[in-house]
């Protein structure tokens, strides 16, 4: 059933978006998340902008035909889909929330072509579930790369719940010479990190995880060769593979939006290098 008395992270995003799918309490927090972090409009403008050239890049330059987007939000135009089907028209996606507002809006939007995409309602956690599915098991056929992403979604998982393993293992589940995309909210002042954290727990009813140091999602990363970024290390995602610079910037920096695009490799026999 649909609670509408608390806000849920989807709509907020949406909010933050421009977008119409959300209601009075959802503006309400939003509100309020921007007076603790007046960036935090900013930060949605640059990480949807972010998930596009990603996907592109993923597409164009690597040649990736299958996506995996865990926490997918609300249907935000160029959707993930629409991103790799403007590169290839073959392109497939899996979309992962569990947000039945969610589900409902993309299985309207995707109704038109269910042979290359389709929407999940499941919690991002469930992996054995999800890799279960018809639909995940056609997207992993012919072990074809597999981009799995996790944008502006870690956070929303908390640290008992262990998300740099849920990262693992979903990669253990990729063919070799797969990506992760993963971004994730950020700040290295433990006093902002607590505020927001505390705030947005008790907003969304405990449907939030952690906003993280950078060393902690540093962590996500671990084993997996980071895409263009120097030193193999993640980046503000502004600056991730730029489009141009007119790209959205922000105009404080309370806390970021960190990550990137990594390659997959697995570990073969006898090598110790994951």
């Amino acid at each position: 059933m649909l609670d509408l008395s608390k806000p849920s992270v989807a709509r907020m995003y949406d909010y933050l978006l421009g977008g119409t799918d959300n209601y009075q309490v959802d503006r309400e927090a939003c509100e309020e998340l921007l007076r603790l972090a007046p960036s935090t409009r900013d930060i949605a403008l640059i990480n949807r902008a972010f998930l596009v050239r990603a996907v592109r890049y993923l597409a164009r330059e690597r040649g990736v035909r299958r996506f995996l987007d865990h926490g997918s939000g609300l249907p935000t135009s160029p959707n993930v889909h629409e991103v790799a089907q403007a590169v290839d028209r073959s392109c497939e996606v899996v979309y992962i929330d569990n947000d039945p507002v969610v589900a409902a809006h993309g299985n309207m939007s995707l109704a038109e072509d269910p042979s290359t995409t389709a929407v999940l309602e499941m919690d991002m956690r469930e992996t054995d579930r999800i890799f279960a599915s018809p639909q995940v098991e056609r997207l992993l056929r012919g072990e074809q790369p597999v981009a799995a992403l996790f944008v502006s979604v870690l956070h929303c998982i908390p640290d008992t719940d262990d998300p740099w393993d849920l990262v693992r293992r979903v990669a253990d589940r990729l063919p070799d010479g797969s990506y992760m995309v993963i971004s994730q909210l950020a700040s290295d002042n433990p006093d902002l990190r607590a505020s927001i954290t505390s705030f947005m727990d008790a907003a969304t009813g405990g449907n939030w995880g952690e906003v993280r140091s950078l060393e902690e999602v540093n962590r996500f990363f671990e084993g997996f060769e980071l895409l263009e970024t120097l030193d193999n290390k993640p980046v503000e995602v502004s600056l991730w593979h730029p489009d141009s610079d007119l790209a959205p910037r922000q105009k404080s920096k309370e806390w970021i939006e960190y990550g990137g695009v990594a390659l997959v490799k697995k570990a073969r026999d006898g090598d110790l290098s994951r």
